[in-house]
């Protein structure tokens, strides 16, 4: 299990806890002990967690396998499943007509979600900000997948976590500059492009003191973007380093 989503855990992490990860994934833990999944229920798995842990055995058959007739898209979905509980301790209770989670699985997207809410609220705990991804690896849905319902997930879930870090390193700087540094560099390697990202890292790099690190990493964006969209930083962000470069644009 990855640590920032065992730390988001806290009391509710115990010797049955079930999590689904979708997040570099997917695969399952149990008490912290990851269980591969089957190669042909991965997608089942994650379409039903991505659907808030329930959907219908209908429309799970004809996205998942779009291909082929009705009867067998649903006798494919059954082989899915026998394999998938089997292999991961009845991860999925089936009716008819429906697939939900079984009570209690728990799923880091949903975890990680419920993180970003609280530093978007302006109500994370002291708990909340003591854990961030520790590489861009941690930020990815479903590495590798191109399917159209990963797709549009993907992209909504890493915009909402690497603006979490943005606020995140915006709070650590008032205390542990530090650290707010470690979280803003986890979004920065993940977009170097986004501004918000850099505007994070440079404000953790004066709050710590180091006006040089921040007018270095000022440069290397000035750089960046001139040579991959040949425009300059936005003028709020060569603002905050009037004082080291006395009004001047950046060599």
């Amino acid at each position: 299990m990855r640590d920032w989503v065992r730390a988001m855990l806290g009391d509710r992490l115990d010797a049955g806890t079930v999590v689904v990860h979708l997040l570099g994934g997917p695969f399952v833990s149990i008490d912290a002990r990851r269980i591969d999944v089957p190669e042909g229920s991965k997608r089942l798995l994650a379409f039903v967690a991505l659907n808030d842990g329930q959907v219908s055995r209908r429309h799970a058959a004809g996205t998942l396998w779009p291909e082929v007739v009705d009867l067998r898209a649903a006798g494919n979905l059954r082989s899915s499943l026998w394999r998938l509980n089997r292999t991961c301790a009845e991860l999925i209770d089936a009716d008819k007509a429906t697939l939900t989670l079984r009570d209690g699985v728990l799923v880091d997207a949903d975890l990680v979600s419920a993180w970003a809410d609280r530093l978007e609220a302006g109500t994370a705990t002291a708990a909340d900000l003591a854990v961030h991804p520790s590489g861009t690896a941690a930020l990815d849905l479903l590495p590798g997948w191109y399917d159209d319902w990963v797709l549009g997930e993907r992209d909504r879930l890493r915009q909402r976590l690497l603006h979490a870090l943005e606020l995140m390193s915006g709070r650590l700087a008032e205390y542990s500059p530090g650290e707010a540094v470690s979280a803003a560099l986890v979004a920065v390697a993940a977009e170097p492009l986004r501004e918000s990202a850099q505007r994070a890292l440079i404000e953790a790099h004066i709050a710590h003191g180091n006006w040089g690190e921040a007018a270095h990493q000022f440069a290397a964006y000035r750089r960046l973007l001139a040579d991959e969209l040949g425009v300059e930083p936005h003028p709020a962000l060569t603002g905050l380093l009037r004082p080291v470069l006395g009004g001047r644009r950046s060599a």
